[in-house]
């Protein structure tokens, strides 16, 4: 499923999947001894893909075989859908209708046919857009089980893809599956009002350009495809999905009024291993004096990993809420240049997110390689009246390695950190340990009560800000400190 990408991962093998073909043995004259324990069942795919995207009432067909390798008949004691009867998918096993099959001989090196049929009303808004479901067969006390998979509602769907220069509709959601990549030199536009529904393995990975321009009424959303949310409890659950990832061959990327949520997990592709980050940024080796991403406007909320995780690359973010990260919500390694304007970077610890170790902002221009030895880059960061605040005691760490430029800056800033700040950063007319009260932070309502010392004492931007998250206009002169203004 995902051969088309495959190609573009270094160091990425391919699993390749022999099927081999069973012959059926011929009939003997000897009465078959029943295997009556241990043994295995085989199948003749390891997924069954309901590969239709469904326009009109949907009902589609599928097969596939269970396989008996063995020299002896065997007894399987059933053959199951998780979920029973309340499935979208229905069985019939050797003839045999229903969604829980028992006491199913099979003779020896012999197979049996599956039929499975999934039914599905695309026009209904409670369907998930990824229907899934697993068949569970059970011989000798032991399970043996393949997913199944089916595109619910009408969407345009995007299944391990490389994209060429194309520009997304508004008319129906987008559903990415098992990756989607932006080639090289190619560039993805997604309009304002378009939805982005990524299933739980899947990144949007970018090695050309990525230009999301979204509108204050009409942001555009990237959120995790499970639609039933009784599933999750009708809340959103971080790493519901993996996140951005932006290759050092991608360079001047725009993303305005975009929100991610309920995402930041890690996910694999072949050999390649994604870290765990709603945005991940690699070196930025195109020098066009362009940053590799400028975000303006945008939310990241609820990623189980990182925020934004930079390794020696560019990002412009300005009036941007980052908040509830399991892990930094900006981290930058290897050096690079950051430069931030009334953002917000806040983590709370909840029932769904880890905030015991990992601080909300960590500026260092290194990456430990073992426990002696490091790779560190030049490092320039800029930030200007944002709030770096959560529930430690701490949560900003500074910290130079070596010889390499080391430019940090934090100006009119409101900082919750009770050590003193690194001696190797310039902190300039910062607010610390003053509580920003938050209209309710555990709602992510992170706009200030009035009397919140982060009123008026932000510094005037050239150019200036001049409006916050919400597109209320700023005060010029003394903005109020974050990305929002009272």
């Amino acid at each position: 499923m995902q051969g088309q990408i495959m190609k573009y991962i270094n160091g990425s093998g391919f699993i390749l999947l022999v099927l081999l073909c069973i012959a059926t043995s011929s009939s003997s004259c000897r009465k078959e001894k029943l295997l009556s324990s241990g043994g295995e069942l085989k199948f003749s795919i390891d997924t069954l893909n309901f590969d239709t995207v469904f326009t009109s009432l949907g009902s589609y067909t599928a097969q596939f075989k269970i396989y008996n390798p063995q020299n002896q008949k065997v007894n399987i004691s059933s053959v199951r859908l998780e979920g029973g009867n309340a499935s979208f998918f229905k069985l019939n096993v050797n003839g045999v209708p229903g969604n829980n099959v028992t006491n199913m001989e099979l003779a020896a090196n012999d197979s049996m046919y599956v039929f499975a049929t999934v039914n599905i009303d695309p026009n209904d808004k409670n369907t998930p857009f990824v229907v899934e479901s697993k068949l569970i067969a059970s011989m000798n006390g032991k399970d043996f089980s393949i997913p199944f998979m089916a595109y619910g509602q009408n969407a345009y769907y995007i299944r391990d893809s490389v994209l060429k220069t194309q520009t997304w509709k508004t008319d129906k959601p987008y559903v990415i599956i098992s990756n989607a990549l932006i080639d090289r030199g190619e560039t993805l536009t997604i309009p304002a009002g378009c939805r982005i529904y990524m299933h739980a393995d899947s990144r949007l990975l970018i090695w050309g350009k990525l230009n999301a321009v979204g509108t204050k009424k009409d942001s555009i959303i990237f959120q995790g495809d499970r639609l039933d949310r009784k599933y999750f409890g009708n809340v959103g659950y971080p790493g519901e999905w993996g996140g951005l990832y932006f290759n050092k061959t991608s360079s001047d990327n725009l993303m305005e009024y975009v929100i991610l949520k309920n995402c930041g997990n890690s996910t694999t592709l072949g050999n390649a291993v994604f870290s765990p980050a709603a945005i991940q940024l690699n070196q930025d080796t195109i020098n066009d004096s362009n940053a590799m991403l400028t975000m303006r406007n945008c939310i990241i909320e609820n990623s189980i990993g990182y925020g934004i995780l930079g390794f020696a690359s560019t990002l412009v973010a300005e009036n941007c809420l980052i908040n509830a990260c399991g892990a930094q919500a900006l981290a930058t390694f290897e050096g690079g240049g950051y430069y931030l304007r009334h953002c917000n970077l806040i983590t709370y610890g909840s029932n769904k997110i880890s905030h015991t170790d990992n601080p909300v902002l960590a500026l260092i221009n290194y990456r430990d390689i073992d426990d002696v030895s490091y790779v560190a880059g030049g490092l320039i960061a800029q930030l200007d009246n944002c709030t770096i605040w959560g529930s430690l005691e701490n949560e900003c760490f500074i910290r130079k390695r070596g010889n390499d430029t080391f430019n940090v800056t934090l100006n009119n800033c409101l900082i919750k950190n009770q050590e003193p700040l690194s001696a190797d950063a310039r902190i300039n007319n910062c607010i610390l340990n003053q509580d920003p009260q938050f209209e309710n932070y555990q709602a992510f309502n992170f706009r200030l009560k009035s009397g919140s010392p982060a009123i008026g004492k932000g510094k005037a931007l050239i150019p200036a800000v001049s409006a916050d998250l919400d597109g209320k206009p700023r005060d010029p002169v003394t903005p109020d400190i974050g990305c929002y203004e009272n």
